[in-house]
């Protein structure tokens, strides 16, 4: 090798190390802020799943308040999920198809979680009337739903319904929440600490659950990078 074309090319060498060093931190970073979940608001969605009065909304969107009754007689809030990571769902305990491999989905979900503090889950029943406590109260036992972890939950007809079409976008169907109104959907909706909606998923696919999983590493990482 020739010396002095080696010694010409020292500056160079140390010019691309330290750039080196300096620019791959920094695309590692940009990188992994492209990762960054999306936050959705109604303008996202598909228009057949987003009431009209929201249509406009391109920003913003938060679940609304809620005020629901668990398996165990409990009110369950908004404020049982401050600062909480959750996936939602809505089902019926006499559902003899989708929430059957839906609730064994929500299970294997909570199973994953059960000792994270940071995840919980809730279950609406779009059969109030009929999933009185008592009844979600064996469908609990019978799912292997862990207190203060997966809330399995009944209440006002209109106000889940409400909640299913203008909050979490979970149905297309339209309707009143009057005694004809029923609505069946099998999406498990991911929901971040300050009630946004960051993830929609088929909850009878096996393989969305991974992705859920990923979705809430993800999440937990923007939360801890803040």
């Amino acid at each position: 090798m020739d010396f002095k074309f080696f010694k010409k090319s020292i500056p160079t060498l140390i010019f691309l190390a330290v750039f080196s060093a300096v620019a791959i931190p920094i695309f590692y970073h940009l990188l992994k802020v492209d990762k960054k979940l999306k936050v959705y608001s109604p303008a996202d969605f598909n228009p057949k799943l987003v009431d009209p009065s929201l249509k406009h909304i391109q920003k913003n969107h938060t679940i609304a308040d809620f005020k629901l009754i668990n398996q165990n007689g409990k009110i369950v809030t908004n404020k049982d999920y401050k600062d909480k990571i959750y996936i939602a769902d809505f089902f019926f305990t006499r559902c003899t198809n989708i929430c059957i491999v839906m609730a064994y989905n929500m299970a294997e979900l909570q199973e994953y979680y059960k000792n994270d503090d940071e995840v919980m889950f809730l279950s609406h029943s779009v059969t109030p009337v009929i999933d009185s406590v008592s009844v979600l109260k064996k469908y609990a036992g019978d799912k292997g739903v862990i207190s203060g972890k997966w809330n399995v939950t009944t209440g006002d007809k209109k106000h889940i319904y409400d909640l299913a079409r203008k909050s979490y976008f979970a149905v297309i169907d339209e309707g009143t929440g009057d005694e004809n109104d029923f609505i069946h959907t099998e999406n498990f909706v991911l929901i971040d600490k300050e009630g946004r909606i960051r993830g929609s998923y088929d909850g009878t696919e096996k393989e969305n659950m991974q992705k859920i999983i990923n979705d809430i590493t993800l999440l937990k990482e923007e939360y801890a990078n803040k």
